[in-house]
């Protein structure tokens, strides 16, 4: 059907794009945009017509993200290139965020070391700390009163299925998950009066470059990032938790509400023990940067 010689898909594809940017916009925030989810995240607004604020530690990659994108959707992009486990650095996106009328906030970020937790350098172990906790609660309590101020806006936080349960040789990253998700949750019921959407996005095994490292094979259920960016975005101001993929669905009940603790700790350690065969294979130090 054509309506005025624009197809209905097409009217309907305009008019969701019109009420996220005019809920959302005119400015998003994605913190970890560089490759994986946060780029499909990057892609996903700027489909929607949304300016973006990109931000990682590698300027290459997120300059050549940003001319892509400021080509094929015509939108205005600034990159930010820093260390979100950093305060100091915290500080200064602050800084650059207060410069543009900034509607969403995605935190994709991820630190995640592969390995036995007493094997680990603290250093290492303290990153997860900085970048996967301390990195949102810090940039959320700069950013969120000028939002709640705003009277508008969004907040999305990327978690993970190893959240749900202890997750041996990844013991700090899945904790570090669990945070964000129980986070995400209460920030949702504080911040609806305020107009502001919250949403955890607790995903599986997803097809980025850091999983494609520390992994050999797809383990079941695993998604593409835009799989993954595109659910939550359309999850976003509906419900406070998405988990995209039905065989991700299906494992979070099994894992949470079937089966008894010591099964599920014992299920997860079986399948991260992949993670470690693949690390000794890519040599120390090997890391997932993205959700697993």
């Amino acid at each position: 059907m054509r309506v005025g010689g624009v197809s209905a898909a097409t009217s309907t594809r305009r008019a969701r794009r019109g009420s996220f940017g005019a809920r959302y916009g005119p400015w998003a925030l994605v913190a970890g945009a560089s490759e994986g989810i946060g780029a499909a995240y990057a892609r996903g607004l700027a489909q929607r017509g949304l300016n973006l604020l990109l931000v990682a530690r590698r300027s290459g990659p997120l300059e050549k993200l940003a001319d892509e994108l400021r080509g094929e959707s015509r939108i205005k992009t600034r990159c930010v290139e820093g260390d979100l486990g950093d305060l100091k650095f915290l500080e200064t996106l602050q800084t650059a965020c207060s410069e543009v009328d900034l509607g969403l906030i995605i935190y994709n970020a991820a630190h995640s070391p592969i390995g036995e937790f007493t094997d680990l350098p603290l250093d290492d172990i303290l990153k997860v700390v900085d970048v996967n906790v301390r990195g949102p609660v810090a940039l959320l309590r700069g950013l969120l009163p000028s939002m709640a101020a705003r009277g508008r806006g969004g907040v999305v936080l990327m978690s993970s299925l190893a959240g749900n349960t202890g997750a041996p040789r990844v013991a700090t990253y899945a904790a570090s998950k669990a945070f964000n998700r129980v986070l995400a949750q209460g920030l949702w019921y504080e911040l609806k009066g305020r107009n502001i959407d919250v949403l955890v996005c607790c995903a599986g095994a997803v097809r980025t470059p850091g999983y494609a490292q520390a992994a050999d094979r797809d383990a079941p259920g695993t998604l593409d990032p835009e799989q993954v960016a595109e659910r939550a975005l359309r999850a976003l101001g509906r419900r406070p938790v998405v988990i995209p993929g039905l065989v991700n669905r299906v494992a979070d009940v099994v894992m949470t509400r079937l089966l008894p603790r010591r099964t599920a700790i014992n299920m997860m350690g079986g399948s991260t023990s992949d993670l470690v065969q693949a690390k000794e294979t890519t040599g120390p130090g090997a890391s997932s940067r993205g959700e697993s």
